[in-house]
């Protein structure tokens, strides 16, 4: 009889509570439809006399990431999505390592003739993030200038990371492919600014503080902010509240205009705090907008007023910084 009391009581609880965040989900997204009016993405043609060729591209890996700087012809990936192989996954499911080498060899070849990118990073050892890295080092028609990649520290990583998700073998495969293929490794980031063609980068958390030892992988997160003129862009990888980076970096980064949501949206990405600080005009989500947490749409939609797009939805997106101080956004970019 109790039991029975017991479940009546937690359905009438817990019922309720669904509802209520099933309509504040759907209420976010009808609210920050309106915001997005200002920067609809139109159909990426790869015409660059329309937009430049300094540009973000934000590929389609479904919940992953994988993202190209491009400036003047010189290009640079950061992460590559998931690959087909993840440990994590106790059945077939699909991986976008093939879409990722595609595009790279197609928007590299269409500018300059050749598949160079001037290097690669990868932000941490989730699968979900350096996956691909293995098929698009062994691809011989993809020329690597070097690598950034932190060294893996076990004493970041949660002990399921290792055990079960075998980060520490995933990093250990890219590192050997990249010695197979003579690429240098660079295990010490670089903490101040470098100019990329057109664009300014700097990378942060190179060094992942002590603190965070047992925060699991996600602490180790790289963020890289993108500038150009007045304009700039932050990645922020899997940098998340609940890690703790967030309240860490926020400052540092300072003012930008475009967020990539760290942890794909979910949950303990993009606190209010974060946003506040960062300020962002405009933000981009690496997943779908069915994935996305409802408090992480509460916090774009009404604390900070941000239009956020989904990179799924859009099957991909591209983030063009134009000579005259705009970012024009367009979608469709795998279409070619």
């Amino acid at each position: 009889m109790k039991k029975k009391t017991a479940k009546k009581v937690a359905t009438w609880i817990i019922v309720p509570l669904m509802l209520a965040i099933f309509i504040l989900d759907i209420a976010t997204v009808a609210i920050g439809n309106n915001y997005t009016k200002k920067y609809l993405p139109k159909v990426e043609t790869f015409d660059y006399g329309i937009n430049g060729d300094d540009r973000i591209h934000f590929l389609n890996t479904a919940n992953s990431d994988a993202i190209l700087i491009e400036s003047n012809g010189k290009f640079a990936l950061i992460d590559a999505g998931e690959g087909n192989n993840n440990p994590r996954r106790k059945t077939e499911y699909k991986g976008y390592e093939s879409e990722v080498v595609e595009y790279i060899k197609y928007v590299t070849d269409l500018k300059n003739g050749n598949n160079y990118l001037d290097f690669i990073l990868g932000t941490h050892c989730h699968y979900d993030h350096i996956g691909s890295f293995h098929t698009l080092i062994t691809d011989n028609d993809i020329q690597i200038g070097k690598a950034y990649f932190k060294k893996f520290n076990s004493l970041i990583a949660k002990d399921y990371e290792i055990e079960s998700w075998k980060i520490n073998e995933t990093y250990g495969q890219i590192i050997y492919d990249l010695a197979e293929k003579n690429v240098e490794v660079i295990s010490n980031l670089p903490t101040d600014e470098f100019e990329f063609g057109d664009f300014t980068l700097q990378f942060y958390n190179t060094v992942t503080p002590e603190e965070l030892q047992g925060k699991g992988e996600n602490a180790s997160s790289i963020g890289v902010k993108v500038s150009k003129g007045s304009k700039s862009a932050f990645l922020a990888a899997d940098i998340t509240k609940s890690t703790g980076l967030e309240e860490m970096l926020a400052e540092e980064i300072g003012d930008i205009d475009l967020l990539k949501i760290g942890h794909h949206g979910y949950f303990g990405s993009s606190s209010k705090y974060f946003l506040q600080t960062l300020k962002p005009e405009i933000a981009i989500v690496t997943n779908q907008l069915g994935k996305v947490y409802p408090n992480v749409k509460w916090n774009l939609t009404m604390i900070a007023k941000v239009p956020f797009f989904a990179t799924y939805d859009n099957n991909g997106l591209i983030a063009s910084f134009n000579d005259d101080g705009e970012i024009i956004l367009t979608n469709n970019i795998h279409n070619f």
